[in-house]
């Protein structure tokens, strides 16, 4: 079962921090896995969160750090020395201790940095600090398992055994040449079967999947998820392997991604969280906003050229509404289904391909649609043939075409280089509507002739 924690537990740890009792604390939380006890100092004031933090062993706290929000890491940061937090990044992966030094400012990272005892870890740190954290490089950590093409199997077994200690889980054997460029995999059960005196080079697995340092995260994520990868080398640009990237990072880009697609589909252009400052809410959410009220203001302004049609049929103007929401949620199905497909590498064949086929499934939706509002609207509402005639058909009109650019827009932005989740949200919406006011209204104008 997972742990949910309680206001019992939140109060309990907050009566020991008051009786100053650390050994209490210890002896309440020993039995729960650092993700939880984080999830705990979350709940916590800085002061508490940082007492807790201080009052249990290195070796769970470095995890701590990983699993805590970002402000409370920073408070408790903070309340460390440099040493201090030398001591925690000693106890991580090379990737899991770049990602916490990286939030620090210059001054204080070169403090941390010159306070590290081990200066192989050290140096791995300052390497992956070079790379963009939303590449290969920014990914990967150092530590992994590797093993020379030239060496035999009782050799290689002998290596691997100093090598595994600094590995906190081997997910794969690497084989390298002399220059430590990647040229295979090794597998155990090889390894185990095979003559102690069989040169590594003759039982070599050479297929190997492997990405550059400079693959962008979403890409290697892509690459995983398809080969069902739990780990993946990555190469320089020489071809000499430089680190690992494990599926527990992986899962961690795929989640950040899915939460700022979300966002954007809602109308928030920044990384925020519910707990985030009415300042930094009100920057990610008020441009879109503001292109909202623009996009309403479009539509007055075209309903205002109609003045005519208010005057002489009033009852157009009863189905606006209706029309302008079919548009936005036709284009917001036709982009979401586009979107997911190019977030999962899925969608293939060429763009005319694709625009004809949610061409032949808006027509069929707007058919049936458009008979269901012309049979109700005659026989619940009186229309006379003419008037349902053309509702229907700008209904169908409007379906299409908002089916057209929901599908279109996203393509055209990914191939742009923007994010396409932005074509699902108030972008699209707002588009459409202005769209199917106009068409709505030329139809009616071109049908009922006014």
């Amino acid at each position: 079962m997972a742990f949910q924690y309680s206001q019992e537990l939140l109060n309990q740890v907050s009566s020991l921090i008051q009786q100053n009792d650390e050994q209490g604390i210890v002896d309440l939380l020993k039995d729960l896995h650092y993700a939880d006890i984080a999830e705990i100092l979350d709940e916590l004031n800085a002061y508490e969160a940082t007492y807790v933090f201080n009052s249990l062993d290195s070796e769970i706290t470095s995890e701590i750090l990983l699993e805590v929000d970002e402000d409370v890491r920073e408070k408790i940061l903070r309340s460390l020395s440099a040493k201090e937090i030398a001591d925690e990044l000693i106890e991580l992966d090379t990737d899991d201790a770049t990602d916490i030094i990286s939030e620090l400012s210059d001054e204080r990272m070169k403090e941390v940095i010159s306070e590290i005892d081990d200066d192989e870890h050290a140096k791995d740190i300052v390497e992956l600090l070079r790379y963009d954290e939303d590449s290969a490089g920014g990914l990967m950590a150092k530590e992994l398992v590797k093993v020379n093409e030239n060496w035999n199997v009782l050799t290689c077994i002998k290596e691997m055994r100093a090598q595994a200690e600094e590995v906190t889980r081997v997910h794969s054997i690497y084989v390298v040449d002399d220059n430590d460029k990647l040229k295979g995999r090794l597998s155990l059960k090889d390894l185990l079967t095979t003559s102690a005196r069989t040169p590594i080079k003759d039982i070599y697995i050479p297929k190997v999947d492997f990405v550059s340092v400079d693959e962008d995260a979403e890409e290697v994520a892509k690459i995983m998820r398809k080969y069902d990868l739990e780990a993946i080398p990555v190469v320089d640009e020489l071809g000499r392997l430089v680190g690992r990237i494990t599926i527990d990072d992986i899962v961690d880009v795929i989640t950040e991604e899915a939460e700022k697609d979300y966002q954007l589909a809602a109308g928030i252009s920044q990384d925020v969280e519910a707990d985030d400052t009415i300042w930094e809410l009100t920057k990610a959410r008020l441009p879109w906003l503001i292109l909202a009220l623009f996009g309403g203001f479009i539509s007055v302004s075209i309903l205002g050229g109609f003045q005519e049609a208010l005057q002489n049929h009033k009852e157009l103007f009863f189905f606006t509404p209706l029309i302008a929401a079919m548009a936005g949620n036709v284009g917001v199905q036709s982009s979401a289904i586009i979107v997911q497909g190019l977030a999962n590498d899925s969608l293939k064949g060429s763009l005319w391909k694709r625009l004809l086929k949610e061409l032949s499934l808006s027509l069929f939706n707007g058919l049936v649609l458009a008979f269901i509002l012309m049979s109700a609207g005659m026989y619940f509402l009186g229309f006379d043939l003419k008037f349902g005639l053309t509702i229907a058909t700008s209904l169908i009109s409007v379906i299409i075409i908002a089916s057209l650019v929901g599908t279109f827009i996203p393509i055209v932005l990914d191939k742009r280089g923007i994010d396409p989740a932005l074509a699902t949200g108030p972008f699209i919406t707002t588009s459409n509507d202005i769209f199917g006011i106009l068409i709505y209204f030329w139809i009616a104008k071109m049908m009922l002739g006014f």
